[in-house]
C-alpha cells in the first residue's frame, strides 16, 4: 500500500505522518493538513456490497491512515461504532415519498458529528502512544452547536486528555446548550462567549498557533489538539458514509453498481461536503455535491461567483449549526484546486485575513464545477419541513430542511433525475421549536421538553436516550466570557 504523508495548505510543514497531523490538529503556520494525494480506492465497489459499516469504515480508512497497524484501526474502529449508536446499521438511508434521507443522527448526541467524534478520541490516543508523547492533550473546540457535545461525549474522562469547548452563548438551540452545560466528566470545560461561532473559531484558531502560549503549556507538559473539523481525523472518518449512501442504494435496487449519484449536503464549515469531494477523488461515483447555505449565504455566493467575502451581516437562524460566515475546511478545497499550491492558499489567506475577501482565478473557478451553491430563506426551511411531514409523514430538522430545500431548487433548474441523497445532519428531536412550529402552529409558545414529548407523540418513536431526562440533568458549566477573554479562560483552566 501507498504510503499517505500529509502536509500544511501553506506549505511550511511536509512529509507528516496521520499519527502527527492528528495529533497536532492544525498546523504551526495556521495552514490545515492535508493528504499528499488523495488515495484511490483499492477494492472494487462490488466487495464494498456486502459490509457492514464497521468493515466499510476500515476499508476506506486505511487509505487514509497508512501509518497504523490493522489492529490498531481495528481496535478505533470497533471502539466507536458499538452501542451507543441506537442502530447497528449506524447510518441508515431511507426513502421517503421518493426522497432519500442518509440519517446520520443516531449517535449519543442526535447530530452527524458523532460519526467522527466517536473516533477520534481512539484514533488521537493510539496516535499519541504512536509518537511517544507523554504530554497531556488539551483539546480546544470550537461549536456552532454538534461539534461541542460529540467532542464531550467522546473526550469525557479519556485519560491525558482535557476538553475544552467554546461556544456562541446566543447561538444554539436550548437543547444543544443543555446537552453541552450538563456534560459531566473531570476533564470537560465549557464556556460560552458573547459573540458568534466566528469568534469562537477564531479564537481557537489563534490560541492553537500562539507561541507564547504554546511554550507555556510545553513547560506544564501538555499540547494543545483540536476535535474541530480541522482535524483532519474528524474528516477523514467522514468520508465512509458516503460510501455507505452508495452501497445502501445498490442494495436497495435504485441504483446499478457504476451509477452516478448526487449528494446534497446542508453546509456551514464545508466539512461534511469535503468528505463528499473526498469520496470523489476516491472513485465513488457521484456526479454533483449540492452546497446547500441558510441565509449566511457565503458560500453560495462563492461557488457561483468565485469571490469569498464575509464582510456581511452574520444571521442567526433556524438552523444554527450552519451559522457560520468562515468556513474554514474551504481551505482544503482550494489547495485542491489550485493543483496544491501553497503559495496561492497562503496569499489567498492573508487576503481574508486583511480584506475580509478574496477571489479565485479563472482555472480555480473552473474546478469548482463538482459543486452547485444553493440557499434557503428561512420560509423555505420551514415549508420544506411542512411539505415532507405532511406528504410522507417524516419528520426532519432544519438543516436537513435547508438540504432539502435546496435540492428542490436543483431540480428546477437542472432538471438533472440523478439519484439525489439529502444528508440528514440531526435529529429533529434538537431543534423542537422550529421543527414542530412548522407542522402546526398549535405548538407555538411550548417549550423545548414540552415539544420534545409532542414530536414522540406524533412519530410514535420513543424519545432518544441521549436527550430523555435532559430537563432534569443538573447544570454544571456556567462560564461566560467575552470572545476576547478566551484566552484567559484557558490559562485559568490549566494554570499557567
Amino acid at each position: 500500500m501507498k504510503q499517505i504523508y500529509y502536509k500544511s495548505t501553506r506549505g511550511n510543514e511536509k512529509g507528516v505522518t496521520a499519527a502527527e497531523a492528528i495529533t497536532r490538529g492544525l498546523s504551526q503556520d495556521g495552514g490545515l493538513f492535508v493528504p499528499t494525494s488523495i488515495p484511490k480506492l483499492s477494492t472494487q465497489i462490488e466487495e464494498l456490497l456486502h459490509m457492514n459499516y464497521k468493515q466499510l469504515a476500515f476499508t476506506i480508512m486505511k487509505e487514509f491512515l497508512t501509518d497504523y497497524e490493522e489492529n490498531e484501526l481495528r481496535e478505533c474502529i470497533d471502539k466507536a461504532y458499538d452501542e451507543k449508536f441506537d442502530t447497528p446499521i449506524i447510518a441508515p438511508l431511507v426513502k421517503r415519498g421518493g426522497t432519500y434521507f442518509l440519517e446520520l443522527y443516531h449517535g449519543p448526541t442526535l447530530a452527524f458529528k458523532d460519526m467522527a467524534l466517536s473516533i477520534l478520541p481512539h484514533l488521537l490516543k493510539i496516535a499519541v502512544k504512536k509518537l511517544n508523547n507523554d504530554k497531556e492533550m488539551v483539546i480546544l473546540t470550537a461549536t456552532s452547536g454538534d461539534t461541542g457535545k460529540a467532542a464531550l461525549e467522546g473526550f469525557a474522562n479519556v485519560s491525558g486528555t482535557k476538553i475544552i469547548v467554546f461556544f456562541p452563548e446566543q447561538g444554539v438551540s436550548e437543547i444543544q446548550k443543555r446537552q453541552m452545560v450538563t456534560q459531566t466528566g473531570d476533564n470537560t470545560f465549557v464556556i460560552g462567549i458573547h459573540g458568534n461561532f466566528d469568534d469562537a473559531q477564531n479564537g481557537v484558531k489563534k490560541m492553537l498557533t500562539d507561541d507564547n502560549l504554546l511554550k507555556k503549556l510545553e513547560e506544564k507538559n501538555s499540547m494543545f489538539s483540536s476535535a474541530n473539523s480541522i482535524n483532519i481525523g474528524r474528516l477523514i472518518p467522514q468520508v465512509v458514509y458516503y460510501f455507505y449512501a452508495y452501497t445502501q442504494l445498490c442494495n436497495m435496487g435504485e441504483i446499478k453498481i457504476g451509477e452516478e449519484i448526487n449528494f446534497s449536503v446542508p453546509t456551514g464549515n464545508f466539512g461534511n461536503i469535503l468528505a463528499g469531494y473526498y469520496a470523489k477523488k476516491m472513485g465513488l461515483p457521484i456526479k454533483k455535491l449540492i452546497c446547500a447555505s441558510n441565509e449566511n449565504k457565503v458560500l453560495f455566493d462563492f461557488i457561483n461567483t468565485g469571490t469569498y467575502d464575509k464582510a456581511r451581516d452574520f444571521v442567526i437562524t433556524m438552523s444554527p449549526s450552519m451559522d457560520i460566515l468562515i468556513s474554514s475546511n474551504l481551505e482544503r478545497l482550494l489547495y485542491a484546486i489550485s493543483g496544491q499550491d501553497s503559495v496561492v492558499i497562503k496569499n489567498l489567506m492573508e487576503e481574508l485575513s486583511r480584506n475580509g475577501k478574496y477571489e479565485i482565478n479563472s482555472t480555480m473557478k473552473k474546478s469548482l464545477a463538482d459543486f452547485y451553491g444553493g440557499y434557503a430563506t428561512e420560509e423555505d426551511t420551514s415549508k420544506s419541513i411542512t411539505e415532507v411531514y405532511k406528504t410522507t409523514n417524516y419528520v426532519i430538522d432544519t438543516h436537513t430542511a435547508v438540504s432539502y430545500a435546496v435540492y428542490q431548487k436543483y431540480l428546477e433548474e437542472t432538471n438533472d433525475t440523478t439519484k439525489t441523497v439529502i444528508i440528514s445532519t440531526a435529529s429533529p428531536y434538537k431543534f423542537t421549536p422550529d421543527v414542530m412550529k412548522s407542522i402546526d402552529t398549535k405548538y407555538i409558545g411550548l417549550n423545548d421538553f414540552e415539544l420534545i414529548k409532542q414530536l414522540s407523540n406524533i412519530t410514535n418513536i420513543d424519545i432518544p436516550a441521549g436527550i430523555v431526562d435532559l430537563e432534569n440533568r443538573p447544570v454544571l458549566h456556567k462560564t461566560k466570557c467575552a470572545k476576547n477573554e478566551m484566552q484567559m479562560q484557558i490559562e485559568k483552566i490549566l494554570n499557567i
